[in-house]
């Protein structure tokens, strides 16, 4: 019985590992990708990153109805051949606008498989774990990035497409889930609505203030620091940021345990200060520094918002508040380059400036709605 926890477990994890790939493991071969497409709009090339966002939202909306549809595994097995096909397949096109189809593919794809990463963690383990898990699930989110950044700024080193291949890796996750992922029907009223929003929304807004947030970094970085640092060391700095964020993720379910009330406070401070060493300067240790405050961050907001939203809605946490907190965090990664961009140019300062001016948004949001976190103690 415990194996097959372990192995349960395990094969969810797997699909956490993929999820943060949709988007930011082609964040570090943008600048090759851009040189490819010269003469592209910028934001253009920016939207290879963000667009699988708004497709992952649209899928969302309809996820509840997907698991009316499908049983658990065969929506996973769906989203994960969908996930290689479309994220390995952008290897053979040389059009721009194709290339942007594949990536809304991708979205989709990614937006069948996300609610189930973390809500099954909620389906099939005890409150009094949720907090540890959900910090798992990150940071083996944040590993998959490790990897996939890794890996993709390698490939781009050989040419733009094959960064691309990186997406292969959903295979092992299908042969997991085929394996050991149980084929039921998940229980719970289901549907995203309004009055869901109204329950959920303080881990809702949150989500989507922690992704416009974190997005900056994945977008610009690596044009802003190219003058100072080599492709390479572009990809080492980003992985660098992943590393801190898995870091944290597995010390998360201690962290909220021993210091709940003071957790609401710990991700918005984070980024305020990360992207004020980014703003100050390119120099390797405002990099370095920036970069490391971002990641942990990153690694707290994340499973902080996850697991206050699956305790509150307990084993219904997979047709309810999950398919809306992935909703908030993929329209926040979305609209992060569509806010960010045009606010610098407007006012004439550092994006990150206009990062660290939104981390203050966060700031009064989460002091604003967000009580003592009381979790069940196992």
């Amino acid at each position: 019985m415990i194996m097959k926890k372990r192995r349960l477990l395990f094969t969810i994890l797997s699909i956490s590992l993929l999820t943060v790939m949709a988007g930011a493991a082609i964040a570090p071969a943008l600048g090759v990708i851009s040189r490819h497409f010269d003469g592209q709009s910028p934001l253009l090339i920016q939207l290879i990153v963000s667009l699988p966002a708004l497709f992952i939202i649209l899928t969302n909306l309809v996820f509840p109805l997907l698991c009316r549809w499908m049983k658990t595994r065969t929506l996973a097995l769906a989203g994960l051949s969908l996930y290689v096909l479309a994220g390995a397949g952008a290897f053979f096109v040389d059009n721009i606008w194709v290339l942007l189809c594949f990536r809304a593919l991708m979205g989709v794809s990614v937006g069948m498989i996300m609610p189930l990463s973390t809500g099954l963690l909620a389906y099939y383990f005890p409150p009094e774990e949720q907090a540890g898990l959900m910090g798992l699930s990150a940071a083996m989110n944040q590993m998959g990035g490790v990897v996939a950044t890794f890996l993709a700024g390698l490939l781009a080193s050989v040419s733009w497409n094959y960064a691309f291949l990186v997406y292969l890796l959903g295979l092992i996750a299908a042969l997991l889930v085929a394996l050991f992922l149980p084929n039921e029907r998940l229980a719970g009223r289901g549907g995203v609505s309004l009055t869901l929003l109204k329950r959920f929304h303080p881990s809702v807004v949150g989500m989507f203030l922690v992704m416009v947030l974190f997005f900056i970094y994945p977008t610009h970085f690596a044009l802003t620091a190219s003058d100072s640092l080599s492709e390479m060391g572009v990809t080492l700095v980003m992985v660098g940021l992943d590393v801190v964020a898995f870091l944290v993720g597995l010390v998360f379910g201690f962290l909220m345990k021993r210091f709940a009330s003071q957790m609401k406070y710990a991700a918005p401070l984070g980024f305020l200060a990360g992207y004020l060493c980014l703003a100050v300067g390119n120099s390797l240790v405002w990099l370095l520094l920036g970069s490391a405050l971002i990641g942990i961050a990153n690694g707290i907001g994340v499973p902080y918002l996850n697991t206050i939203g699956s305790v509150k809605a307990g084993k219904e946490a997979a047709t309810t508040v999950m398919p809306l907190l992935s909703a908030a965090l993929y329209l926040g990664q979305f609209l992060s380059p569509l806010i960010v961009s045009p606010t610098a140019g407007m006012l004439h300062i550092s994006p990150y400036l206009v990062g660290a001016g939104i981390a203050v948004v966060y700031l009064a949001q989460a002091f604003m709605t967000r009580k003592q976190q009381m979790l069940p103690q196992g």
